[in-house]
């Protein structure tokens, strides 16, 4: 039974004066309006209304219970409309689940200005390079990679973010300079391994549309990305690491791009971008201030990591 549109029947029935004029205002018939009122009273199991061919009367059952239930939809409505402002307005806790390095280097220096912008809002960071699990640990949003995407998670990509092969200038004088990817199987190589499930960031390229991956040689391995930066700013070898990474170490000439331009004998080869996504656990979890940060995350990236 459809216990509030048989509530709804009987008010305007009492209201109207009439189960014919009741059924007109609800733009139903008047045996469907007379329905919904007999369901009503067997619910309750008490007379409502004393109808005769020629009249309509409310019991006392009736008339009490009228007096409680003929500002129902009101009510309902003003409910409604107090959750709708409430949630309409980001605040409360904001909790953000980030990578290691995109959280370190990218949004810590986005937040301070997001959160002025914003100050109902209390917000979490969570920086990690393990399996969050939204629901588990009441995260709102994470920011991911492709390699990090799950099933159920719905995704909005906001950046691609290059990734540059780099070597110090020291490392490169004794080893000699790469000049394509294939020749990095000679090459002692610095390479992210991920914590979760003992994987290794592969190195990805692209030449005349094909995708491929590079083989390493001698490996030096490490789960914070951060420290294979160090490492191959000291010489260790060649790694590769997002720009946002790499580019204090280039400015400051620690660090080289390796595969810029033409390649001797063969076509280009350019690196495969990194996709950037921001992932909530549904569409529910959309709300109002899950939005303003994934709109000011993108807004803010958009200008130095085009998404297209």
């Amino acid at each position: 039974m459809n216990l509030l549109g048989s509530i709804k029947s009987f008010v305007k029935v009492v209201e109207a004066g009439s189960i014919a004029a009741g059924a007109r205002s609800l733009g139903l018939s008047a045996a469907a309006v007379s329905q919904n009122i007999a369901r009503l009273e067997a619910h309750l199991q008490v007379r409502l209304l004393a109808r005769t061919t020629r009249s309509m009367a409310l019991t006392p059952s009736g008339a009490e219970y009228y007096q409680r239930v003929r500002h129902i939809e009101r009510d309902l409505a003003l409910a409604q409309a107090a959750i709708t402002a409430l949630d309409s307005t980001p605040q409360g806790r904001l909790c953000i689940a980030s990578s290691s390095a995109f959280g370190r280097h990218v949004l810590a220096p986005l937040i301070p200005a997001f959160s002025e912008r914003y100050p109902q809002l209390s917000l979490e960071l969570i920086t990690t390079d393990r399996k969050v699990n939204h629901a588990q640990e009441g995260v709102d949003v994470s920011i991911r990679i492709t390699p990090q995407l799950e099933d159920g998670l719905l995704a909005r990509r906001v950046a691609r973010v290059p990734f540059i092969c780099c070597a110090s200038p020291g490392y490169l004088a004794s080893a000699g300079w790469p000049q394509t990817p294939e020749a990095l199987k000679a090459h002692r190589c610095l390479v992210f391994r991920y914590p979760v499930d003992g994987r290794f960031l592969r190195w990805g390229f692209v030449r005349d549309g094909l995708r491929f991956d590079a083989e390493f040689g001698p490996l030096l391995i490490s789960d914070d990305i951060d420290a294979l930066a160090q490492m191959a700013a000291n010489g260790g070898g060649i790694t590769r690491l997002a720009e946002f990474v790499a580019r204090p170490f280039l400015q400051r000439g620690e660090l080289v791009r390796l595969f810029e331009g033409l390649q001797s004998g063969q076509a280009y080869a350019q690196t495969e971008p990194m996709d950037i996504y921001l992932c909530v656990a549904d569409r529910f979890a959309l709300t109002p201030k899950v939005r303003v940060f994934m709109d000011y995350v993108q807004e803010q990236l958009e200008g130095v990591w085009p998404s297209q």
